[in-house]
Parts: structure tokens; C-alpha cells; sequence
């Protein structure tokens, strides 16, 4: 290696970044699987006094549902 490549900064090196790729993509990749389970498949009412969790569809208490 010549005294140039060594003496380069840490951030002007390739390794680090490709180290640091690995991890960021998959924190990226997480954040938006929790976006769209929070988002955009969320349980919601079927009806007013009906609720479907998962596979199961229940009724509401009337305390429940009147607020």
C-alpha cells in the first residue's frame, strides 16, 4: 500500500461504508415492516359493535362500542 492509501481518513475508505451498508439496509428494511403492519394492515371494525382480530370476529361490549 502506498502512504497515501493509509494515511486516507476513515470515512474515505470503501470497508467502512460496505460494513455499515449491511446493518443500515436492514434497519431501513425493519422501520418500513413496522409502517406497514401498524399502517396499512391494522385490524379494523367490521361494523358498528364488531370487531375482527386476526381470524376471529367478536362483538363489542355495548360499553365498548357506544363511546
Amino acid at each position: 500500500m502506498t502512504e497515501q492509501q493509509i494515511n486516507k481518513p476513515w470515512w474515505k475508505q470503501l470497508w467502512p461504508w460496505l460494513l455499515i451498508s449491511g446493518p443500515a439496509i436492514a434497519m431501513i428494511g425493519c422501520a418500513v415492516t413496522i409502517w406497514l403492519a401498524v399502517n396499512l394492515y391494522a385490524d379494523k371494525p367490521l361494523r358498528d359493535g364488531v370487531v375482527k382480530q386476526g381470524l376471529k370476529v367478536e362483538q363489542i361490549k355495548e360499553t365498548q362500542a357506544s363511546k
